[in-house]
């Protein structure tokens, strides 16, 4: 009989560490973008990934207006909000969701590509999106 004097050790929420991950979305189509992002929220590119962890990284993105849409999207594409009242949806095209709240845009992408659970507010606070090159963690990035 062999004694194995090693065995695999489960990682748990107290011995990872979050790393920074730094986005420039100038130029980059928002569907790719969003999907490089949500992933690197949840964690899945660490080798010690387990899906009851929230494992992800700390994600800055700057440049946010300068995302691009493919296609008609830039005309066709349209954010609903319903007020829950008769009259209350209120429907602002992609053009001017990007002009008035351009880091708006990529949140809403993001926060669809992650899963539905009780782990998505905490990973989308995670995301810090900044309209323009500076942002207040460049000391995390040195």
């Amino acid at each position: 009989m062999v004694k194995l004097t090693e065995s695999t050790k489960s990682i748990s929420a107290k011995t990872f560490v979050r790393n920074w991950r730094l986005f420039d979305a100038d130029q980059k189509v928002l569907g790719r973008l969003a999907s490089e992002i949500a992933s690197s929220l949840i964690g899945k590119h660490r080798v010690d990934y387990v899906d009851y962890l929230d494992m992800g990284d700390e994600v800055v993105v700057v440049n946010a207006p300068k995302v691009v849409v493919t296609g008609s999207k830039a005309i066709n594409k349209t954010y609903d909000s319903f007020s829950g009242y008769p009259g209350g949806l209120r429907k602002i095209s992609y053009e001017k969701m990007n002009e008035k709240r351009p880091g708006e845009v990529l949140r809403h992408a993001v926060s669809g590509m992650l899963p539905k659970n009780k782990l998505r507010d905490k990973r989308l606070a995670r995301l810090h999106i900044y309209s323009g090159e500076t942002h207040e963690f460049a000391a995390k990035f040195k």
